[in-house]
C-alpha cells in the first residue's frame, strides 16, 4: 500500500485537519471518566466539596487551625485568606452569602491560582482533620482514645469533663507541641495527600453548613456542573466524529477515483504484451474489487487506526494517573492483545493474498461462461461448466471461510480479555479503597479507562482485517502502475511532413512475441503507396494480423523498421502515427450507445451527412435506415444486438467517418457475403482512391484487383505482385486461389 501513498498527497489537508479533530475527539472521550469519577469522589461522597480549602471559614475556627500549624503554614494560609466582618465593604454581599457573618467575623478565601490551592490542601487538610477530631472529643469524651492514637502521647481520657482541649494545646510548651505535630504527621503520611484531602472533606462541608450554607444545592449544582460539562464534551466529541467520518469519506473516495483514473489510463497505454501479463479478468478485478478494498481501508485507516492509538495510549497514561499501584494489570491485558493480534495477523495475510488470486479466477469463469453461453450451449457443455464454475466458486469459498475462521475468534477472546479485566480491575481496586489507597471515583475511572484501552485495540484488530487484504490489494493496483509499457513514446518525437501522403515501407522487418523462443515474421520488405491497395494473403497462422499490426504500433518490431512517409514509426508519438491510420479489426467492436455514438467515436464533430455517406460507403444503410430510429438504434455492449456482418460493416462505417491516409482492413469482412463483399469493395475503391489501404484476408475474390498482394506463408513473404502475377510465379497464391475459385473465375 505504501507503493501508493503519492495518491494521498492531494488529500494531506484533509489527513491532517482528521488527526487534529481525532486529538480532539480522543481527549473528550478520555475527559469523560474523569468527570465521572468528580460526580462519584466529589458530588456524591463528598457533597460537592472539591477539595480541603473552604472558601470561607470562621475566625473562631481559623483560630483552632492555626494552632496545629508551623509557623510558615500560619503566615501563608492567613495570606490567601481576607479576614471579613461588620466594618468591611463588601459585608453586605458576603452575608447573604454567609450568614455566620453576623454574628462573628469570617476568612475568605482570595483570588489565588491553582497551584497555590493545592499547596494549601495539605496544609488546611491536615488542621481540619485534627480540629474535627478534637471537637468530636469533646462533644462525646468516651472517644478521647481516638484522639489518642491520632498520635498527641497522651491519654485524654483521663482529663476532666469539660475541658477546653484547644485551650489546654494552646498552652502547651513549643517543644511538646513540636513533638507532637511530628508524631500526628507520620501518621498523615502513611495516608498520603489524597486520602488527607478525602478525610477533611467532611470538616469542610460541616464548616459550610455552620456558615449558613445550603449543603445540599452545593452538591447538586456541583453534580449538575459536572454533568452539563460531561454532556458539553460528549457534543464536542459528537461532532468531531461526524467531522473525522465526511473527511475520511472524502479522501477515501477521492483517493480511490484517483487511483482508479490512473490504473484505466495506465491500461490504455498498455501493448497487446501487457495485456497478456495481466489478464482481462484480472484487470478488471483489481479496477473494481481492488480498489474498493484500498478506499474501505483509508477510511478505516482515517478513522479509526489514527485514533485508537491515541485512545490507547492516552488511557493508559490516565489509568496510571488514577492508580499507579495497577500499571501491571494494563500490562497483562495489552500483552494478550498484542499476541492475538499478531497471530491473527500472521495466518491471515497469506490466505488473503490467495483470495484474490481467486477473485479473479472466479470473475475470468463468470466472464467465460457468460460470453461463450451459445458455444457451452452448443456442445451441450453446460454441466462441464457448472463443475468448472461450482470449483472456482468452492475455492473462493473456502478461502474466505477460513479467514472468517480466523477473525471471527478475535472477538470471543477480546470479550473474554474484557471481562477478565474487569472483574480484575474491580477485585484489586476493592481492596485499594478498603485499604483508603484509592477512591470509588478512581476505581470507576480506571475501569472506564481500562475498557477505551480494551476497544483501542479492539479497534485496531478490526483493522487487521482489512488491512491484510488491503496490501494485497494495494500491492497487486500497484503492480499494474508501475508496469513500464513496452511501446513508449520517444522522448524528442519526430512530426510527421505536410501535406501527409501515407507511404508505409517494410524494411527487412522480423519480430518475435515478447517470451517468445522464434520469430513469426521474417525479413518483410515491401512498400504500400496511397491511391493502392495492398492486399495480404495466406494460410492461418501465417502472419497476416501481426503484419498490419506492426503499422500502429500493437507491437514493436524486433529487427528491421516500418517508415510511413519516411519516418520510422519509433520516432513519432503513438497519438499522432494512430491518428493517421483508420483500423478496422475482425472482431468488429461496438461499444454501448447508439450507432450514431459510435460513428463519432472516430470523429465527435463529423457532420451527419458524413455519418450517412460513411455508412452508405459500409453497405450498412440497408438495417440502419430501415429501422424507424436510424441512427438513433440502440447498440447494446460489444454489439450483442447485431448480427456479425452488421457490426462488421458498422465497424467499416466508423473508420470511414475519421477519413484517415491509411485504411487497415483486417480480415474485416469476413461475416459478409459475396455480394455485399463486392459492393462493398467497388464503393471503397471509388471513396478511399487517394488512401493508402491495407487488406488482410483468405478470400481471393477479395484481393483479385489489388495493385499489390503480399503472399506470406510461415511468416515468410513467399510472393509479392497482382493477381495475374502471382498466378504464374507463387506457387503457394495458386493454391490458395484454386481451392476458392475455378480456373475461369480467377482468369
Amino acid at each position: 500500500m505504501l507503493r501508493l501513498r503519492k495518491y494521498l498527497k492531494p488529500y494531506a489537508f484533509f489527513i491532517v485537519a482528521a488527526i487534529v479533530l481525532l486529538f480532539v475527539q480522543a481527549n473528550a472521550d478520555l475527559a469523560l471518566p474523569d468527570y465521572l469519577s468528580r460526580i462519584v469522589n466529589n458530588g456524591i461522597q463528598q457533597g460537592g466539596v472539591v477539595n480541603a480549602v473552604p472558601e470561607a471559614i470562621r475566625q473562631s475556627q481559623m483560630d483552632k487551625l492555626t494552632l496545629f500549624m508551623s509557623d510558615e503554614d500560619q503566615a501563608r494560609v492567613l495570606k490567601d485568606y481576607t479576614l471579613v466582618d461588620q466594618d468591611s465593604p463588601d459585608y453586605a454581599t458576603m452575608v447573604e452569602k454567609y450568614p455566620a457573618l453576623a454574628n462573628e467575623p469570617v476568612y475568605v478565601l482570595g483570588d489565588v491560582g491553582t497551584d497555590e490551592v493545592d499547596a494549601l490542601k495539605p496544609i488546611m487538610g491536615k488542621a481540619l482533620i485534627i480540629v474535627s477530631t478534637i471537637e468530636q472529643v469533646m462533644a462525646n469524651p468516651s472517644e478521647a482514645s481516638e484522639l489518642s492514637n491520632l498520635g498527641f502521647g497522651v491519654d485524654l481520657s483521663t482529663l476532666p469533663a469539660g475541658t477546653d482541649l484547644f485551650a489546654l494545646l494552646s498552652q502547651m510548651p513549643a517543644a511538646q507541641k513540636a513533638q507532637m505535630m511530628d508524631a500526628i504527621n507520620q501518621r498523615f503520611d502513611a495516608l498520603g495527600d489524597s486520602m488527607i484531602n478525602q478525610m477533611a472533606v467532611g470538616a469542610v462541608q460541616a464548616e459550610y453548613a455552620a456558615l449558613g450554607r445550603n449543603t445540599g444545592k452545593l452538591q447538586t449544582n456541583y453534580i449538575v456542573g459536572t454533568g452539563g460539562m460531561m454532556l458539553l464534551i460528549s457534543l464536542i466529541s459528537g461532532l468531531c466524529t461526524i467531522a473525522v467520518g465526511f473527511l475520511a469519506a472524502r479522501t477515501a473516495a477521492g483517493a480511490a477515483r484517483d487511483v482508479r483514473q490512473a490504473v484505466f489510463k495506465k491500461v490504455e497505454s498498455f501493448s497487446s504484451a501487457e495485456f497478456n501479463k495481466f489478464s482481462t479478468a484480472s484487470l478488471i478485478t483489481r479496477s473494481t474489487n481492488d480498489i474498493t478494498q484500498l478506499q474501505m481501508v483509508i477510511f478505516m485507516i482515517m478513522r479509526m487506526v489514527f485514533y485508537a492509538p491515541i485512545i490507547g495510549v492516552g488511557g493508559i497514561i490516565r489509568a496510571i494517573g488514577k492508580s499507579a499501584s495497577m500499571w501491571w494489570i494494563l500490562a497483562v491485558a495489552v500483552a494478550a492483545l498484542l499476541s492475538l493480534i499478531l497471530l491473527v495477523f500472521s495466518i491471515s495475510l497469506p490466505k488473503f493474498k490467495i483470495m484474490q488470486s481467486l477473485i479473479d479466477r472466479l470473475n475470468l469463469v463468470t466472464r467465460e461462461n457468460l460470453s461463450g453461453m451459445m458455444v457451452i450451449r452448443a456442445f451441450n457443455k453446460q454441466d462441464f461448466e457448472k463443475d468448472r464454475f461450482d470449483k472456482a466458486n468452492r475455492d473462493l469459498t473456502s478461502t474466505s471461510l477460513f479467514i472468517a475462521r480466523v477473525m471471527v475468534t478475535m472477538m470471543p477472546v477480546m470479550m473474554i480479555v474484557l471481562n477478565g479485566l474487569s472483574l480484575l480491575i474491580i477485585w484489586v481496586g476493592a481492596h485499594q479503597v478498603a485499604q483508603a489507597h484509592m477512591q470509588v471515583g478512581d476505581m470507576m475511572a480506571f475501569l472506564q479507562y481500562a475498557m477505551q484501552i480494551v476497544f483501542a485495540f479492539l479497534m485496531m484488530s478490526m483493522m487487521f482485517i482489512f488491512l491484510p487484504r488491503a496490501a494485497v490489494s494495494g500491492d497487486r493496483i500497484a503492480d499494474v502502475l508501475e508496469s513500464e509499457p513496452i511501446i513508449e513514446d520517444p522522448p524528442n518525437p519526430k512530426q510527421f511532413s505536410e501535406p501527409f501522403s501515407g507511404t508505409v515501407e517494410f524494411r527487412d522487418v522480423c519480430f518475435r512475441y515478447p517470451d517468445a523462443l522464434a520469430d513469426v515474421l521474417h525479413d518483410i520488405t515491401f512498400t504500400a503507396r496511397p491511391g493502392q491497395t495492398t492486399a495480404l494473403i495466406g494460410s492461418t497462422g501465417s502472419g497476416k494480423s501481426t503484419v498490419v499490426n506492426l503499422i500502429p504500433r500493437f507491437y514493436d518490431v524486433t529487427e528491421g523498421a516500418i517508415y510511413v512517409d519516411g519516418v520510422d514509426v519509433r520516432e513519432v508519438t503513438q497519438h499522432d502515427l494512430r491518428d493517421r491510420i483508420g483500423y478496422i479489426p475482425q472482431q468488429g467492436m461496438l461499444f454501448s450507445g447508439t450507432i450514431e455514438s459510435n460513428l463519432r467515436y472516430a470523429d465527435e464533430n463529423a457532420s451527419t451527412e458524413a455519418l450517412t455517406e460513411a455508412v452508405d460507403i459500409a453497405q450498412a444503410d440497408e438495417f440502419v435506415f430501415d429501422n424507424p430510429d436510424g441512427l438513433e438504434a440502440e447498440i447494446s455492449q460489444g454489439g450483442a444486438n447485431v448480427s456479425g456482418g452488421q457490426k462488421q460493416r458498422l465497424a467499416i462505417a466508423r473508420a470511414l467517418v475519421k477519413k484517415p491516409p491509411i485504411y487497415i482492413f483486417d480480415d474485416s469482412s469476413s461475416a459478409l457475403d459475396f455480394k455485399t463483399d463486392a459492393a462493398l469493395r467497388k464503393a471503397l475503391q471509388e471513396k478511399t482512391g487517394d488512401s493508402t489501404v491495407f487488406i488482410v484476408t483468405q478470400r481471393v475474390a477479395t484481393v483479385m484487383n489489388a495493385e499489390q498482394i503480399i503472399v506470406l506463408d510461415e511468416g515468410k513473404i513467399a510472393g509479392k505482385g497482382t493477381h495475374r502475377d502471382l498466378m504464374k510465379e507463387c506457387e503457394v497464391y495458386r493454391e490458395i486461389a484454386l481451392s476458392q475459385l475455378t480456373e475461369e473465375e480467377l482468369a
